[in-house]
């Protein structure tokens, strides 16, 4: 069994196809040596692996750092002024809108008494606009009444610098305010203090709206929130950072598993991953953004936040950057536990049900003046513990349907980091099937290379938005 351990460490499986043959890479943080660029493109302040982002290539969908791929199929709807106006939309579905600089939008849903409604906003502001660290926007559920369930906002923050942002509208069963079925009103606001928008003033935001339900449960639970878990933060993994490029958007994110990451970013840019979390499994993150020549400082260089399966937010960190290659952890978050929704602190009560949870990274736009327009290699470190085990039985189906769930399919899709494991599922059946011989284990590996390959190709196919 030994030599079979041997054998696979020495292969050093991941959970995704091969990538391309790089250069050397160094170790995390430290800056390599430069590559060769094509004639008349700027030189990458701190360069990346081959394969990650090259010199001339575009940033972004789009061929700019601000494009942000809305969900395929998403429908189009316009905003009203007034709430006796608004459009309907219906939970499972992925809308599109925009936000004009004064707007104060309004949309409607139909909701059940005992589902928990949440709508998350996201406003993409154009690339080219100037904003400061309030802009951002607001949003509520309301009753019939106009009776506000609760207010969320999304601030662009130290940065400065203009990206997506997410704010949820949410109505929970079972609260004080706003009970019952019927018809309910989303409040979409745009918070543009002092017209800070001066320079893209008549250009609305783009909005994507992705309305979601979840039902009560089957049966009566705890009603308290577990107890704390421990704070202390787990040193960050170590090992060589793997190339692994985000989507650019909620839709297009790209699935991490626990490892080490690395990607390019030019300033202005936004990337998207998520990570699958079963019940009772906790995830860590660490973020950390390589050097650079040049001397100032940039406050808010490197955004990181976490967003729960209904794009609610969970928590953030923030790098100031002064060219020193530089680092920070996100606080530590809880295990995924129903009974969180009764905690007190976001960062705890938003960490309630199982699903994907989205890790956004954003280079602020200002980097550029200072430092060059990159790309930045920009390193994550995921670490998931905590012991997985089923969830609550719902009384009925959430909307979309596996919005709260970890498939088999989704398992698949995530690839592991490089950090000396090895891939749990070859292990298992190893484990379950007692093979021992050199020709299993081949016949065994040539298989699992055939179904990472598969993974890889399915890792493209989303599950509906929430």
């Amino acid at each position: 069994m030994s030599a079979l351990l041997a054998l696979c460490a020495a292969l050093a499986l991941p959970g995704a196809a091969p990538r391309a043959t790089a250069a050397p890479l160094a170790p995390a943080g430290v800056p390599r040596a430069a590559a060769p660029v094509a004639a008349g493109v700027p030189r990458a302040a701190a360069p990346v692996a081959a394969g990650v982002l090259r010199a001339g290539d575009p940033p972004a969908e789009g061929g700019r750092p601000g494009a942000y791929a809305f969900a395929p199929g998403a429908r189009t709807v316009e905003g009203a002024g007034a709430a006796a106006d608004a459009a309907l939309l219906e939970p499972g579905r992925t809308y599109r809108s925009s936000l004009p600089r004064d707007g104060r939008l309004y949309y409607r849903l139909r909701l059940a008494a005992k589902d928990t409604a949440y709508v998350p906003v996201t406003a993409v502001p154009p690339a080219d606009a100037t904003v400061t660290s309030t802009d951002g926007i607001r949003v509520s559920l309301r009753d019939a009444h106009g009776t506000s369930c609760a207010y969320a906002s999304a601030r662009f923050g130290a940065g400065l610098s203009p990206r997506p942002v997410t704010a949820v509208g949410q109505r929970e069963a079972g609260k004080a305010l706003c009970q019952g079925g019927g018809t309910y009103h989303l409040l979409v606001e745009r918070l543009d203090e002092q017209g800070s928008g001066a320079a893209a003033q008549d250009r609305p935001w783009d909005l994507e709206i992705a309305p979601a339900t979840e039902p009560g449960l089957a049966r009566a639970g705890a009603t308290t929130a577990p107890p704390a878990p421990g704070s202390a933060t787990p040193e960050p993994l170590a090992g060589t950072a793997r190339d692994r490029r985000g989507g650019t958007g909620f839709a297009t994110a790209r699935p991490l598993g626990q490892g080490v990451w690395r990607t390019g970013l030019v300033p202005g840019e936004t990337r998207f991953y998520k990570v699958p979390l079963e019940w009772g499994r906790r995830l860590h993150a660490t973020a950390g953004l390589s050097g650079a020549p040049g001397h100032g400082y940039v406050g808010g260089a490197l955004d990181l936040s976490v967003h729960n399966p209904v794009r609610g937010h969970v928590g953030d960190l923030a790098l100031g950057y002064t060219g020193t290659a530089k680092s920070a952890a996100l606080a530590p978050l809880p295990p995924v536990e129903y009974a969180n929704r009764y905690a007190v602190p976001t960062g705890v009560t938003t960490v309630r049900f199982a699903g994907d949870y989205y890790l956004v990274l954003h280079l602020s736009a200002r980097l550029a003046d200072t430092f060059g327009r990159g790309p930045f290699e920009v390193t994550l470190r995921i670490r998931v513990d905590g012991r997985a085990h089923a969830g609550p039985e719902y009384a009925g189906r959430p909307v979309p349907a596996d919005v709260f769930t970890v498939t088999e399919q989704d398992r698949e899709a995530v690839p592991t980091g490089a950090t000396g494991g090895v891939d749990h599922r070859l292990m298992r059946v190893l484990a379950v099937g007692g093979i021992g011989g050199g020709t299993a284990l081949l016949l065994l590996l040539g298989g699992w290379t055939v179904a990472a390959r598969r993974a890889q190709t399915r890792a493209s196919a989303q599950k509906p938005t929430a």
